[in-house]
């Protein structure tokens, strides 16, 4: 089975989760495929120990940073500077823990995902195509983060005769789109019923003095004299 790619083939950081050895905690994907499953193999055989790795596959890129038993991995296109996938895995990783602390430690799988998974998509969007990270950072980062990160291909993971393809389907931001869309449609029936309720009172004051005035002209005045006894 051949690798399905996207439509329009997308570039720079296509998927990123954090997980908790094999306890995924928060992902997001820019497009779908077969993330999920692709990454749950390879958090499975992240050693025990803190490490930095590259893992390569047809036209892809999965790297990742292990620290204190928390998994930082990304999916890039090959031709994704590596220096800036790392460091964008830094940025994850201090956000992540100032964040969350020591709670990470036993949270339930995707108990992190409604609210980091925002975070992740912004940072793949700035990582991606934000020119603001500078040549001084990618220099710092290629020395620091790059030294000693082995790059291997992803199918030394696989068992004897096991074939694994990454699908990638679609160009969209699913679940991020998905929940915007959401928090927007909510925000917009808010305005609407406040303006409603805006109109409702505004229009029954108007009636209200319009029948004071109907009334005074009959009554002799604004104070009723001829109707008031």
């Amino acid at each position: 089975m051949s690798v399905v790619v996207c439509l329009h083939k997308m570039q720079g950081i296509l998927y990123s989760l954090v997980a908790r050895g094999t306890v995924v905690l928060a992902k997001h994907a820019r497009c779908a495929g077969n993330f999920t499953e692709f990454c749950e193999h390879i958090i499975s055989k992240v050693p025990a120990y803190d490490s930095k790795l590259t893992y390569s596959h047809d036209s892809y890129l999965f790297h990742y940073i292990s620290e204190d038993r928390i998994i930082y991995l990304c999916i890039t296109d090959d031709d994704f500077d590596r220096t800036r996938g790392f460091l964008f895995l830094s940025e994850i990783k201090k956000r992540f823990t100032n964040l969350y602390g020591s709670v990470v430690h036993t949270a339930m799988p995707y108990s992190m995902n409604i609210e980091f998974s925002r975070v992740l998509s912004n940072q793949m969007k700035h990582f991606t195509s934000d020119k603001s990270v500078s040549k001084l950072e990618l220099i710092e980062s290629q020395t620091n983060e790059l030294r000693n990160i082995l790059v291997k291909n992803i199918d030394s993971l696989a068992s004897r005769g096991e074939r694994m393809e990454l699908l990638v389907e679609r160009s969209e931001e699913l679940s991020y789109n998905s929940v915007v869309f959401h928090d927007r449609s909510r925000t917009i029936r808010k305005k609407m019923f406040w303006r409603n309720v805006k109109i409702t009172l505004i229009a029954a004051v108007i009636v209200v003095v319009l029948c004071y005035f109907i009334v005074s002209v009959f009554c002799g005045g604004l104070l009723w004299k001829k109707c008031i006894h």
